[in-house]
């Protein structure tokens, strides 16, 4: 068996992204708008005596320890992405939190759920319109956020398509991203109960809404701890084995024995081929031609 291995087209075993920095630096500032909004609007909802408000706030909470989490690993990430402790560089930290961060805001969210059915049954009184103020206030800064990660998020599609494919996401992003957005609902859904309890009397709608952004967040929390987990267990890229035994398969006298495919940061991912043949492994490297996301490759033949 004759074997060889790839130096991977990044130095070393660095997969970080290639908006790592402007990620990191974008992640900031959100975490400082999240947190001063987040005080805001945790004292307006005890003082108006609003759940929805209440809840858009604790949303807040676990937004800005998310985006917390987020900055810390993309500081990590970079910090150690040479540490030979790590065997494929430090590419999926930022997966990781994600992960974290989507078990922290299921918790939150079954809590939220719990204080709006209380509300439910043992009503309290709002003061909607100073608690309707702080709710638009939250808006704007979810949309601010928005924007700002927004750059990020859409860069790395562009990247993507500029390299030929299309499953380059920095999850660490993407959750501070969806989150954002997860997060301009609840509050949309809080300005709603607010305003039909103070111009319609429907006072019940406030901890309805509580409890409809709860299970917005479960939902949210749910689509990404499936994904990350995914990463995180090194599950297949199905799209990317598919092309690489189509590859083989064109090459005259080539049969691949095993092929692993998965991701080890948000724009690479790592391979290891066995085939069967005449071919060296110096030389089925070189049929291979370009291997786009595929940033390191081990091959063996048989």
């Amino acid at each position: 068996m004759s074997t060889t291995e790839s130096s991977a087209t990044q130095p070393l075993h660095d997969f970080l992204g290639s908006a790592h920095d402007e990620n990191a630096q974008r992640t900031l500032w959100v975490v400082a708008l999240t947190a001063v909004m987040m005080v805001g609007e945790i004292a307006a909802g005890y003082w108006t005596g609003s759940m929805a408000l209440l809840a858009d706030g604790f949303h807040m909470a676990t937004h800005a320890g998310a985006l917390g989490l987020a900055a810390l690993a993309y500081r990590y990430a970079k910090r150690h992405r040479h540490d030979p402790r790590f065997s494929f560089g430090t590419g999926k930290v930022g997966d990781l939190t994600a992960f974290a961060s989507a078990v922290i805001l299921g918790i939150f969210s079954v809590g939220i759920a719990f204080e709006s059915i209380l509300r439910l049954v043992d009503p309290v009184r709002v003061d909607f319109a100073s608690a309707t103020l702080v709710a638009v206030l939250g808006l704007a800064v979810n949309i601010v956020s928005a924007l700002l990660l927004m750059a990020g998020h859409h860069h790395g599609h562009d990247h993507d398509h500029a390299h030929g494919h299309s499953h380059g996401h920095d999850n660490n992003l993407r959750s501070a991203y969806f989150h954002v957005l997860a997060d301009a609902l609840t509050s949309v859904l809080a300005i709603a109960a607010l305003l039909a309890g103070r111009y319609l009397g429907l006072g019940w709608m406030d901890p309805a809404m509580g409890i409809v952004g709860a299970l917005v967040i479960a939902r949210w929390s749910w689509g990404l701890m499936r994904d990350t987990a995914a990463i995180l267990l090194d599950e297949t890229d199905d799209r990317l084995a598919a092309e690489l035994r189509s590859r083989i398969a064109a090459i005259d006298g080539l049969r691949v024995a095993d092929l692993h495919v998965w991701r080890v940061g948000p724009e690479a991912r790592a391979a290891i081929l066995e085939v069967e043949g005449a071919l060296s492994a110096a030389e089925v490297r070189t049929r291979l031609g370009d291997l786009g996301p595929i940033a390191h490759l081990t091959i063996a033949v048989r």
